[in-house]
């Protein structure tokens, strides 16, 4: 049991070290163009998260601006648009949590949880229930 364990965690560690390897591959082959960059992290996420839906924010003073997705319709996405790139974002909402310092948070089932305010609520509404993970990007301590 304990092998089968420990063959496990190290399978997922190298397809870790993998998927950051090929975005590193990227990032030297794509200088000054971010775009490549972003897909490659969201393709990198799927595979290890299993993922179906995701998006990639910058934040810029106190709002934040989208800048690739997969696996979301353009109504998903307008959707999201709406609600996040306002500078008053609700003290709920994920992305504000990240703002505010949270570097990871992991909602299991978003129908279930209406206390992330009205960006969530919404998205809910379209996808229904499903999971969720956000994840900060740091670079020199800001998200």
């Amino acid at each position: 049991m304990e092998n089968a364990r420990l063959l496990t965690e190290t399978r997922e560690a190298l397809e870790q070290q993998t998927a950051t390897a090929e975005v590193v591959q990227v990032i030297n082959s794509s200088p000054g163009d971010l775009a490549p960059v972003f897909d490659a992290v969201l393709d990198k996420a799927f595979r290890l998260c299993d993922g179906t839906g995701g998006s990639i924010w910058i934040f810029e003073n106190e709002g934040i601006r989208h800048i690739a997705s997969r696996g979301l319709s353009p109504a998903q996405v307008e959707n999201l648009i709406k609600h996040r790139e306002q500078p008053d974002l609700d003290e709920r909402d994920p992305v504000k949590r990240i703002m505010r310092g949270e570097r990871l948070i992991q909602i299991i089932d978003m129908a279930a949880e209406h206390s992330h305010g009205p960006a969530i609520n919404s998205l809910v509404s379209l996808l229904g229930s499903a999971s969720a993970i956000f994840v900060a990007l740091v670079r020199d301590a800001d998200p």
